[in-house]
């Protein structure tokens, strides 16, 4: 029997998806009054609107509007733009895009010219001179204009998200404001995340499938990775280097959140890889943190790059994770600054160790989940 959608969520994945439906909300109201006022500043400027004009009545339509494309856009159609451009080829999601947003479009016009033209007409929203005045302004330049506009705030919307899911929040204001353009010196906390017997998986799959299971595999935890605020920095083959900003990966225990939610993800969604593929991802994570150089890299393809010690530390720590018979490994020094822990984890040392290619021993800790 399967569990209710909702029970399938965490609270913090339930707090992540209302937060960003509010600023959905907030933002689409406040871009709706913004464009209200602007055109309305401009057409009494240049003396244009007449004696009849109701501003209370006009404003009020905008406003429905706004709320209208904000709830609508923030809780359904934009989430599911979103997880279509991840699940189908380009051209299938963009024609499933079109017919939603013009679905949406339509829906919300309908909303604000019932209101306006029922009280501009004083009759009630399903009379039929309301409803006559409402198809002809679908024929209007005025709904033209605003299904234009607001195509692009929709699509400017999916980009940011786009861009998130890629790379994490927070990356897309840093490539706009040239954050990176010359590199400076930043510290960070970084995850290697690799899957465990990716050899023998790669030769029992095949090339082909076994990229699936791949795209799949990466796919799959990309949500955990957004939800706890993690970039994206790169995949090597079967791996994946996430980092996180101090701030965020410390908050809320964020980057050691990653891993369980990762591992609670793939545990939900065991079934289906190994009635898809007869095996399912298990992997190991490694953790550092540290100073490293980061900035924006390349001509063709321009990318934020970071190099530095502390890369090569998480990568060896991570491969110690077979030796040591865990799946989770810290240094030592990550392990004392990260200062709150997901409920139920605890941290257990595991003593120094010799890194592959280091000179000095370096401490080592690991993460147990009581749930």
């Amino acid at each position: 029997m399967k569990k209710p959608r909702f029970r399938r969520y965490t609270n913090r994945q339930l707090w992540f998806y209302a937060r960003r439906a509010f600023w959905v909300l907030f933002s689409y109201v406040l871009i709706a009054n913004a464009l209200f006022f602007y055109e309305y500043f401009t057409l009494v400027s240049n003396g244009v609107l007449s004696s009849t004009f109701d501003f209370k009545q006009a404003f009020t339509a905008n406003l429905i509007v706004g709320v209208s494309a904000g709830l609508i856009g923030g809780l359904i159609t934009v989430n599911l733009m979103e997880k279509w451009l991840r699940v189908y080829p380009f051209g299938r999601a963009l024609l499933f895009i079109t017919i939603t947003y013009i679905a949406a479009a339509l829906m919300v016009s309908t909303i604000g010219a019932l209101y306006y033209y029922s009280e501009k007409l004083g009759m009630p929203f399903y009379s039929d001179p309301v409803l006559f005045d409402v198809y002809q302004f679908f024929g209007t330049w005025l709904f033209l204009k605003n299904f234009i506009v607001w195509l692009f705030v929709v699509v400017v919307t999916l980009i940011i998200f786009m861009v998130n899911d890629k790379y994490g929040p927070g990356v897309f204001p840093d490539y706009l404001m040239g954050r990176y353009f010359m590199p400076k010196h930043e510290r960070r906390i970084f995850m290697f995340a690799d899957i465990k017997n990716a050899t023998g998986i790669a030769e029992t799959l095949g090339e082909e499938k076994y990229f699936n299971f791949l795209k799949d595999f990466f796919r799959d935890i990309a949500p955990a990775i957004v939800q706890t605020r993690g970039e994206v920095y790169q995949y090597v083959g079967d791996e994946i280097v996430v980092s996180w900003k101090m701030k965020h990966g410390l908050k809320n225990g964020n980057a050691v959140q990653c891993y369980y939610s990762m591992k609670k993800i793939i545990k939900y969604k065991k079934r289906r890889y190994i009635r898809k593929y007869d095996t399912y991802p298990e992997f190991k994570v490694g953790f550092h943190f540290g100073s490293v150089m980061v900035g924006e890299i390349g001509q063709i393809k321009r990318d934020i790059a970071f190099s530095g010690d502390v890369l090569n530390t998480t990568s060896r720590i991570q491969a110690m994770c077979n030796e040591l018979n865990v799946e989770i490994l810290a240094s030592q020094k990550f392990a004392d600054i990260a200062y709150k822990l997901p409920k139920g984890v605890t941290r257990h040392d595991m003593g120094d160790e010799l890194l592959k290619g280091k000179k000095e021993e370096i401490g080592l800790v690991t993460f147990r989940n009581k749930n």
